[in-house]
This record gives C-alpha cells, structure tokens and sequence, in this order.
C-alpha cells in the first residue's frame, strides 16, 4: 500500500510564535492534517530535538515546514529521519554545514534586524532577544496591518542569543531531501539576495518569490505559503 498524505509540521521561528501559522492552516483547510508546533526558540540541537519527538509522536510521514530561524531547525531535526519527505523553507534560513542564522543573515547587506533588538540576561545564562515594540512593525511584517502587528509585537516569542548564534551540524537535510522555497523580496530580517542564495545551492524543486513580501509572510501572504506547502505535499505522495 501506498503511504498516507504526509502530515505537515509548521514551524515557527524567532519573533513568532505558532499562531502565526492560523492563516497559513485555514487555508490548507481540512484536506491536509498539519500541525504548527511551539518552537522553544533556546537552541539548534535542543530545538530540533523537540521537532523531532513532535514528528515521532505524528508517527508517520511528514512535511516540515520552517520560517525564519525554524529554517535552521527542520534542516537539523530532518537529517537522518526517514519519516520526512520534504522540506519547505518560508521566509527561512536553509544552513550548509557550520552555518548559524546570525552568519547567514549577513552573508549579503540589507538585514536591518540587529538595530531593533533589545535583549535582557536570563537565569539559564546568556541573553535573550526580542524585536522593539515601536520596530516590530516595519522591521518584521511591514505588509501586515496596524492592528496585526501590533498584536504580533506583543506575543511574539524571544530567542536565545545561543540560538542564533547555533551552527547546523551534520549534513543538511536539503541535500538529500526535495525542499520548496518560497519568500519576500522585501524581507527585512534575511535579505532577498540571502535567499535567493540558499535556494539556489539546495536546487529545490519549487522556488516562489513574492514582490513586495515581508519577513512575516505567513501572516501577510498565507495563500502564497499555502500554495508552495501543498505543491511540497503532492510532490511526495
């Protein structure tokens, strides 16, 4: 027997959090079992470990889908796992091996992101990092509204400075998985050029620029994320 449809898995990444998918998840609609899962944003390897465990209890093939930072954690928590069928990169990091988010991201000028951080120490040690409140939204999801971003400014989730400092280990998974792309080219926090790098080392089978795109596009531009995660979903079953 053929396998089931595989499940997708969404991943948040850092100034996020899991109801950012809500958009992405009304539109893949009842025809596709998805679940967007809460990211600690506290490291790479503790992350993916997490992904990992969510993708055990699924029990089944997946799909994992990353925006921003959750790029770094589906490329680690799919090596090796023969449970995922594809990848699908929004808006995200797609690292090679001993790359982290904060090298990556300025691999290419025109990330704005570090001039609106503020952090605060944590008891666990090191820092953790959030967007301004007054930055969040031109900085993150400049084609969202007031209201949106507002509401995104005050329950988004802050990272760990070890978190984006965090390095891929092992091989990609996008070397040796199908991977979809899709992303703004008014991306503020990953600079277009960096994507379009990304996309072009990983050969992906599908690649979606979006004109005037922010970094938030699964909140601005779901129909477009939707689409690219349903041709990653039919390309494997």
């Amino acid at each position: 027997m053929p396998d089931p449809q595989p499940t997708i898995v969404l991943v948040h990444g850092a100034f996020a959090e899991s109801a950012s998918w809500n958009g992405v998840l009304e539109r893949l609609g009842a025809g596709y079992d998805s679940v967007a899962v809460a990211n600690p944003l506290r490291s790479v390897a503790g992350d993916a470990a997490y992904v990992r465990d969510v993708v055990r209890w699924i029990g089944g093939p997946v799909v994992l889908v990353g925006h921003s930072y959750g790029g770094m954690v589906i490329t680690q928590a799919a090596a090796g796992d023969t449970s995922v069928r594809a990848l699908v990169y929004v808006n995200a990091f797609a690292p090679d091996t001993g790359e982290s988010a904060m090298t990556l991201s300025a691999k290419f000028p025109g990330s704005t992101l570090a001039d609106t951080l503020v952090q605060y120490p944590v008891s666990t040690g090191g820092n953790e990092v959030a967007i301004g409140q007054e930055q969040y939204h031109a900085q993150f999801c400049a084609d969202s509204s007031d209201d949106v971003a507002a509401l995104m400014a005050r329950t988004q989730r802050p990272i760990t400075e070890e978190g984006l400092g965090g390095k891929l280990t092992g091989d990609p998974a996008w070397r040796s998985l199908p991977s979809w792309f899709v992303f703004g080219d008014a991306d503020k926090n990953i600079p277009a050029d960096v994507h379009r790098f990304m996309a072009e080392r990983a050969n992906p089978r599908g690649q979606r620029e979006v004109v005037g795109g922010s970094h938030a596009m699964a909140v601005a531009r779901p129909s477009e994320v939707a689409e690219t995660i349903i041709e990653a979903v039919r390309g494997v079953s």
